[in-house]
């Protein structure tokens, strides 16, 4: 429970699930874990089949489902899944069962394993917010906190029964992204990184804009694998598709002058800067405050747009000594070689010390889609080329930073 635990490649995970409505949210934390490639052991409790049954945790886990204390008794079931675990989740974590943890309870498989286990338990609460807040829970709370134990929530939200306050379990997805930053070795740990993403829009009138396709799926799965790696990281963010992970500093940047200011502000402090958002490199000379109506511009319309700063080049040009900048660029060309050479040309304008080029067109490089980047780096002539998923790439890319 005190930190992060060397892991394997692939991470054992225990998820434990008790008794309480949240527990069908927990059927979506199991299949986010498979997803991202973790073998998940479910032990939900007896409390926990009356709300979700055993051929579902079974299905969405593709794991056997452990229920007994006395099954497996050959193996030393009761113990050896704790053991053997890189990382443990309760979730929902219900009052009764967050007692039942302080205490020490060892009644059934999941306060056996919870007890075995020397790896980081995650606990996700879900009760109603007068339980939430009565003080026997805020104690157990803080006991548990104060022994190592790791807490994700609980958000403000609706509850059963038509409440609303705190006491609502996170999402499966930022579950998922907190837990995937406490197993493994943290080759970043006590480095700092500052990461923008997502597409800018810059405005023409109150209601149109000029703006791009990205989703911001790169920069928010370099994030994700910077927190697991260990770093601090600092997003900042221009209008995402998806939610940030769980334990980033948020920064909202919707234009390209938002993005300029953030970054540059938050430079000096930086390790390591990443400039992965599309950020606009035309913005319009003249914003109106009033929508711009047909009878205004008559049959054709021409707006005027003027060259946006190069957010890029000028955290190259102020980068400290050690810190390391990359940069990101989208070429349509079909042609390798030609997008090739359009990124060493813009390696050597930018200044920044690596560069990643994205094949990008209408149905490549946009999105949670397998994508294809080449990485250029001012420290060697060779080039990589890396294909997959997202969070691969940025495995990846941070492997490479690492050994250059």
């Amino acid at each position: 429970m005190s930190g992060p635990i060397e892991a394997s490649a692939t991470p054992r995970v225990v998820v434990g699930v008790a008794g309480g409505i949240a527990a069908y949210k927990a059927v979506g934390l199991v299949r986010e874990l498979v997803n991202r490639g973790a073998h998940v052991t479910v032990i939900p409790t007896h409390s926990a089949l009356k709300f979700v049954g055993l051929p579902t945790w079974e299905a969405i886990s593709r794991n056997e489902v452990p229920l007994d204390l006395f099954e497996g008794v050959a193996e030393v079931r009761h113990v050896a899944l704790g053991q053997k675990a890189d990382l443990v989740i309760v979730a929902p974590a219900t009052a009764h069962q967050i007692a039942q943890i302080a205490a020490g309870f060892a009644g059934d498989l999941l306060g056996t394993t919870l007890l075995a286990t020397t790896a980081p338990v995650l606990l996700a609460p879900a009760m109603h917010t007068e339980m939430w807040q009565n003080p026997s829970v805020v104690a157990n709370m803080a006991t548990l906190v104060s022994r190592g134990y790791h807490v994700i929530g609980p958000e403000t939200g609706a509850l059963t029964g038509g409440d609303e306050g705190p006491g609502r379990m996170s999402e499966p997805a930022a579950i998922a992204d907190y837990a995937w930053t406490l197993w493994g070795p943290k080759p970043w740990a006590g480095t700092r990184f500052l990461i923008s993403a997502g597409g800018t829009r810059e405005r023409i009138d109150p209601v149109r804009f000029l703006g791009n396709r990205s989703s911001g799926s790169m920069g928010v799965a370099l994030a994700r694998q910077a927190l697991r790696a260990g770093a601090e990281v600092t997003l900042v963010a221009s209008h995402l598709d998806m939610p940030p992970p769980a334990g980033v500093t948020l920064v909202q940047a919707p234009s390209v002058h938002d993005v300029r200011r953030e970054m540059l502000e938050h430079q000096p402090s930086a390790d390591v800067v990443v400039m992965a958002a599309a950020v606009a490199d035309w913005i319009p000379q003249q914003y109106h405050e009033q929508k711009i109506t047909k009878e205004d511009v008559g049959e054709v319309w021409q707006p005027v747009f003027e060259r946006a700063p190069d957010v890029l080049q000028e955290l190259s040009l102020r980068a400290t000594p050690g810190q390391r900048v990359i940069g990101f660029a989208a070429e349509t060309s079909a042609d390798p070689q030609e997008r090739e050479s359009r990124a060493r040309v813009k390696l050597d304008k930018k200044g920044c010390h690596v560069l990643v080029l994205n094949h990008v067109d209408d149905t490549v490089g946009f999105g949670e889609v397998e994508t294809a980047v080449t990485i250029f780096s001012q420290a060697s002539p060779q080039s990589l080329s890396v294909e997959g998923t997202k969070d691969s790439i940025a495995e990846r890319l941070l492997e490479v930073l690492l050994d250059r």
